[in-house]
C-alpha cells in the first residue's frame, strides 16, 4: 500500500536555523535508508507558502487564480515522501525517523 507522508511546519520557519548541516544529514540519512529498504517511491521538498499558486473553482463554474497557498494559515506543507510500505506500522516506523530528522510535525495517510 502507498502512504503519503507529509512534513509539517509552521510559518515562517528558518531553514538555516532549525537545519544545520547535521539536520541535513539526519534527512539525507533517512532518505538513503528508505531506498535500502525499497519503500521510498517519490521524495520532494517544496518551497515556501507564499510561492502557491491557488486555482479555486466558483460556483459558476469559473477557475479563480489567486497567488499564496488555499488556506492562510501558520501550518504548511513543507515535504513529502511517497512509501511504500506492507502497513500502516511499516508507514508509522518510518514516520518517526522522519519527524526526528526534519525537526517536524509529520503526517501520515494512506492512498485511496
Amino acid at each position: 500500500m502507498k502512504y503519503l507522508v507529509l512534513v509539517q511546519r509552521q510559518h515562517p520557519f528558518d531553514y538555516d536555523k532549525v537545519l544545520d548541516l547535521s539536520a541535513r544529514q539526519a534527512i539525507d540519512q533517512v532518505n538513503d535508508e528508505m531506498v535500502a529498504a525499497g519503500v521510498r517511491v517519490f521524495v520532494g521538498g517544496l518551497k515556501a507558502p507564499d510561492t502557491a499558486t491557488t486555482l479555486r473553482l466558483q460556483t459558476n463554474g469559473e477557475v479563480l487564480v489567486t497567488d499564496g497557498p488555499y488556506l492562510e494559515t501558520k501550518d504548511y506543507i513543507d515535504g513529502l515522501w511517497i512509501l511504500e510500505c506492507p502497513n500502516l506500522d511499516t508507514a508509522l516506523e518510518w514516520g518517526h525517523k522522519a519527524s526526528r530528522a526534519c525537526h517536524a510535525s509529520i503526517e501520515i495517510r494512506p492512498f485511496a
